[in-house]
């Protein structure tokens, strides 16, 4: 793979895991997205999500879609560092 796609994923990715990262944050401080920045966050990741939320089972209050995500991510950078 040519190193500039390489590095180019490998920071899409990055941002995309910080994107979601902030989402985790916001979801502490402001659920709701009362700010703009927050519900311009929300807007971001809701795509990326919403079909992992649908894929895991209910489990009442707690929300491990991001997690899940997280570590798609993680293992997408670790297969695009190599």
């Amino acid at each position: 793979m040519d190193a500039f796609v390489r590095y180019f994923l490998q920071l899409l990715v990055l941002a995309v895991w910080a994107l979601v990262l902030g989402r985790v944050i916001v979801s502490w401080v402001d659920p709701q997205g009362r700010n703009a920045i927050s519900r311009r966050v929300i807007s971001m990741t809701e795509p990326l999500l919403a079909p992992i939320r649908r894929l895991l089972p209910a489990t009442g209050a707690l929300d491990l879609s991001a997690l899940v995500l997280m570590l798609i991510l993680s293992m997408l950078l670790e297969v695009v560092g190599r």
